[in-house]
């Protein structure tokens, strides 16, 4: 797993512990173009390799714009999705 400090945002007491693949445009999963959330006390942070990524929280009508130099921050079970802008490479990292 690539050595991250922790993001500004995250409660204090979290460790990553997990992260998926690298997504790019094409192989994103179909679930995270869809609504969908973290488990109780999981955070997620999504990181951004190349390109441009939009993360989208509807119940607070959230659109961030997430980049190399921006990284989204998901909250415990907390609906999201994330749309693509053109060509990226992104993962999610884990943390509890």
């Amino acid at each position: 797993m690539t050595n991250h400090l922790k993001p500004k945002g995250l409660p204090s007491g979290l460790a990553p512990y997990k992260r998926t693949p690298v997504f790019s445009h094409t192989s994103v999963p179909k679930g995270l173009l869809k609504d969908h959330a973290t488990k109780a006390g999981v955070w997620g942070v999504i990181h951004v390799e190349e390109g441009a990524l939009e993360y989208v929280v509807p119940g607070v009508r959230k659109h961030q714009h997430l980049n190399s130099n921006a990284v989204g921050i998901v909250r415990p079970e907390e609906l999201h999705h994330v749309k693509p802008d053109g060509n990226c490479r992104f993962y999610v990292e884990f943390w509890r």
